[in-house]
């Protein structure tokens, strides 16, 4: 290599162009290749060796590699020296080959595809398989059909009285959507783009080893993938002071954070540690303590500026006193100083006892002296009960929203794990798969920050229902969609409860008597159907009776030919009972899962009347 730079460097000084005082100027060599300028290809070509090495012999025609050279001249041993090095750009790079890190195949956060969609289709918690990047199978118009609003089913309303058929939709509904998360926010954006205040989810935290219900094996690239295509769609549903709230571990966190960046620019708000254990965890060396939750919002600045303070908790309210019988009641003194100084705000303080202060070294008071005065005549100051003392600002129980919440959430005040799970124990008995659901402190916490009485909040990884309940309790209107399989339909029977005034969680805390009601509602299955049979079905025996209804009546994938796969038969049965599942699974055509909204009067599908016409007022709703 040392041989082949010492004869570009000879050959190129023999041009003036690239040559100033002796030195070689590397940005005019590559601005030069790059516009495959004659002068400097025929000097390349005079030289044998730099004509091996930069240039291909393709049925007796020379092509110049422009790339190969580029990135040779780029090498750091290329003249290092050179004052033109970093003439355009500014960056990190890597030791072995001088790139810049933002240019490495190996380290950029990127999709090879535009159209790169991960359904994340799993049914149930043992149903973990490979999922399916649809990039690599349909053609970008068959994406936008995979991803149009869908047809919706199985309306249902509940409230005090019980269970009733839909009659009416309306936007202060509250909905509980079951079907796929991905599709389920593409068919609410057509009613909800621009509407939500409140995004929060908990989503898999890519452990490799959680029992959360959703597929938690991914490896990071699918991972990102995944949640990619959810967060890009779920952002446009948000108001322009909305915000977005992510609970995640410390294995994603950081990729996450990353991906949200690109997502949301300029949308950080805050990275909140959620102390979810009461001790250490005793399995592990350092035992974890926390969660993050991430805050994003469209609008960040404005979103900062009206996250709400945190209420007091009688233990803060019973700080406050009143040993001078002051007619606005009950209050606390603060320090009245500031720190730094600021002229206007040095002067001195005169007591009612006649003691006089300055401020402390380093320090000024904190506000302007016509301020202070007005303080005093107001009796908002405190100097002790002697009236002796250093001054002190008051602040009373009556005028107090509360305080200022940081980014450290203790659990004694937003709950933990363990709390989390004996709610859910209290509501469902043994009868639940959730080892790591969310307290309702923690939802309340949230939800008090930054939304106001019936605002929308949605969370579409609705799990055991957590935030829905929180939301009923404290009056906000809720959309969750869930897309797992349980035992019990854990968010619609919680939100019964929830409706008919349990008594858990936050209910205390807030008075909570029942009320309120939500609708019910399915993504209608297409070839979902079929899917849930093929996973459900418990021998080769059914498989085939699968088989044969699919060939029927399910939309088959166009690669498929299925006189062929019959014509095989003995090839399928040779295959596992695993993996004849998945051989089916993958001869559905992926697009047509569930029913186009579009579609919804095509009688393949058999919607019924009723069904269409309650669609049409959920889709015509403002």
């Amino acid at each position: 290599m040392q041989f082949l730079l010492d004869e570009l460097k000879s050959h190129l000084s023999q041009d003036e162009r690239f040559v100033s005082d002796g030195k070689l100027f590397k940005n005019k060599v590559v601005e030069s290749a790059l516009h495959l300028e004659p002068a400097l290809l025929k000097l390349l070509l005079s030289n044998p060796a730099l004509k091996e090495h930069f240039f291909q012999d393709i049925d007796g025609i020379l092509v110049f590699d422009k790339v190969k050279f580029q990135k040779f001249v780029s090498n750091k041993a290329f003249l290092p020296d050179s004052f033109t090095s970093f003439k355009n750009k500014i960056g990190l790079t890597s030791i072995e080959d001088n790139e810049f890190l933002a240019e490495s195949k190996e380290i950029v956060l990127s999709w090879p595809y535009k159209d790169c969609v991960l359904e994340g289709g799993q049914m149930k918690e043992d149903a973990k398989h490979n999922e399916v990047f649809h990039n690599e199978i349909l053609a970008p118009d068959e994406i936008d059909r995979l991803l149009e609003p869908k047809a919706l089913t199985g309306f249902k309303k509940y409230d005090a009285d019980g269970e009733h058929d839909v009659q009416e939709i309306s936007i202060q509904d509250n909905f509980i959507i079951k079907g796929n998360n991905l599709l389920a926010l593409h068919t609410l954006k057509k009613v909800y783009a621009g509407k939500v205040k409140l995004i929060y989810i908990d989503p898999p935290y890519n452990t490799g080893n959680d029992s959360f219900g959703y597929n938690d094996s991914f490896n990071h690239s699918t991972w990102l993938t995944f949640m990619r295509n959810r967060l890009e769609m779920c952002k446009t549903l948000l108001k322009s002071n909305g915000s977005i709230w992510i609970s995640i571990g410390d294995d994603e966190v950081h990729y996450l954070k990353v991906l949200l960046d690109e997502i949301i620019p300029n949308g950080f708000i805050a990275n909140i540690l959620w102390q979810k254990r009461t001790s250490p965890d005793a399995r592990k060396p350092l035992g974890d303590a926390h969660e993050h939750i991430l805050v994003y919002g469209l609008d960040s600045k404005l979103v900062r500026s009206q996250i709400k303070p945190i209420p007091l908790t009688d233990e803060q309210k019973g700080s406050f006193r009143n040993p001078d019988n002051d007619p606005k009641g009950a209050w606390v003194s603060t320090d009245f100083t500031a720190s730094g100084y600021r002229p206007n705000q040095m002067y001195k303080i005169t007591t009612p006892s006649g003691a006089i202060y300055e401020p402390p070294p380093r320090k000024c008071w904190s506000k302007i002296e016509r301020e202070f005065i007005k303080l005093k005549d107001e009796g908002r100051m405190w100097f002790g009960r002697n009236g002796d003392a250093m001054p002190r600002r008051k602040t009373y129980l009556s005028e107090s929203e509360g305080i200022t919440s940081w980014t450290w959430w203790e659990n004694q005040y937003v709950g933990h794990n363990q709390e989390a799970k004996q709610e859910s124990v209290a509501l469902f008995g043994d009868r639940q798969p959730f080892s790591t659901p969310k307290p309702e402190r923690l939802l309340n916490r949230i939800i008090e920050l930054c939304t106001d009485e019936n605002d929308i909040v949605l969370d579409f990884f609705a799990g055991s229902g957590t935030t829905a309940a929180v939301c009923a309790k404290k009056k906000r209107r809720y959309i969750i969609s869930d897309q797992m399989t349980y035992d019990i339909d854990y968010s619609p029977e919680r939100l019964k409860k929830v409706i008919a005034g349990e008594q858990g969680g936050i209910s205390e805390e807030v008075n909570w008597k029942g009320g309120g009601s939500f609708i019910y509602c399915e993504l209608a299955k297409a070839n979902e159907n079929f899917a849930e049979m093929i996973q459900n079905a418990e021998t080769p025996e059914l498989l085939k009776e699968v088989w044969r209804e699919m060939q029927e009546r399910a939309f088959l994938s166009y690669k498929v030919h299925p006189k062929q796969i019959d014509d095989r038969v003995t090839e399928f049965e040779a295959l596992s009972f695993e993996d004849q599942k998945e051989f089916l699974k993958a001869v559905l055509d992926k697009n047509m899962l569930y029913v186009p909204y579009s579609e919804i009067d095509d009688i393949t599908y058999g919607i019924d009347e009723n069904t269409k016409a309650l669609n049409r007022r959920f889709f015509g709703m403002k």
